[in-house]
């Protein structure tokens, strides 16, 4: 089988690998972490935790399924298939991270893509909804709930960090990636939903335009931008688009009203591509 379940966890408390044993994962100062029967494992320490349900909620997991589900964002997709496979060491099996990974459908679209190339998948989310709603729909990668902040990875074990309209922890990305490893990061451009949000605010911010910094341990590789117009023909639609984006509780009452009201709409997607690799 060309896709795998990445075995290199580490404990979150201790930091020491992990092994499987039956429905458990256990290292070697004894601390053990269940499988659920529906095959994800969960490994945010309750010290780590900001709040009893951190993450997106069952509503916003099951509105960003329905988006991604009806291909919406088939073409970041795409792009990001393409940077992922692009490069990587010829015949060995490579390993891939999404931070961030929602109810999985990014994974679950390179695992497509990948053309029979061998690939071990680990999706985290720090959601334990959007991982419960990710192992449902495809077994093969690994699904943990955990954080960025303290990833639950051996380090130096993947070829490929995933971060897609997440929250980067540049240090973290640099301890798990392997020495030429790559983290590739999607952001909203200035124009992402601009139609959207011309709509449910007063007024739209100037986008700031700060001086790219390159993290420590990497070094910057090129970038892309994927630009397209997307049509929503329904409300339902227009709604589940709003509920997963930050926008949902940025906007006020009357704006999220007026989004509400529309029946029909169309945005423009604007989102970059950034590319960093890890030093050797």
């Amino acid at each position: 089988m060309n896709i795998t379940a990445f075995q290199a966890l580490a404990c979150p408390l201790d930091g020491d690998p992990l092994q499987r044993h039956d429905s458990a994962w256990r290292c070697a100062a004894g601390h053990s972490f269940d499988i659920a029967r529906q095959g994800y494992t969960y490994l945010l320490p309750v010290q780590k935790k900001r709040s009893l349900d951190p993450g997106d909620s069952k509503e916003m997991v099951a509105a960003r399924q329905r988006f991604l589900d009806a291909g919406f964002y088939q073409p970041i997709a795409a792009a990001v298939n393409q940077a992922v496979l692009a490069n990587l060491p010829p015949a060995a099996m490579a390993s891939c991270l999404d931070a961030g990974c929602g109810e999985g459908y990014y994974l679950r679209q390179l695992a497509t893509a990948s053309n029979g190339r061998a690939l071990a998948l680990l999706g985290l989310d720090i959601s334990k909804w959007a991982v419960l709603s990710a192992a449902k729909q495809d077994k093969r990668p690994n699904w943990v709930v955990g954080s960025n902040a303290n990833l639950p990875v051996q380090t130096g074990t993947l070829d490929r960090v995933l971060c897609l309209f997440g929250f980067p922890v540049y240090a973290e990305f640099a301890r798990v990636l392997k020495p030429g490893g790559q983290l590739l990061m999607v952001d909203a451009g200035s124009d992402h939903l601009r139609e959207l949000r011309e709509i449910i605010y007063p007024a739209l911010k100037p986008k700031r335009t700060a001086e790219v910094t390159i993290p420590a341990g990497f070094t910057e590789l090129p970038t892309e931008t994927v630009r397209y117009s997307l049509e929503l023909t329904s409300p339902e639609q227009i709604a589940d688009l709003l509920a997963m984006t930050p926008h949902l509780y940025r906007a006020n009452a009357e704006g999220r009203a007026k989004a509400a009201g529309l029946t029909a709409l169309i945005v423009t997607v604007d989102v970059r591509l950034a590319r960093l690799g890890r030093i050797f």
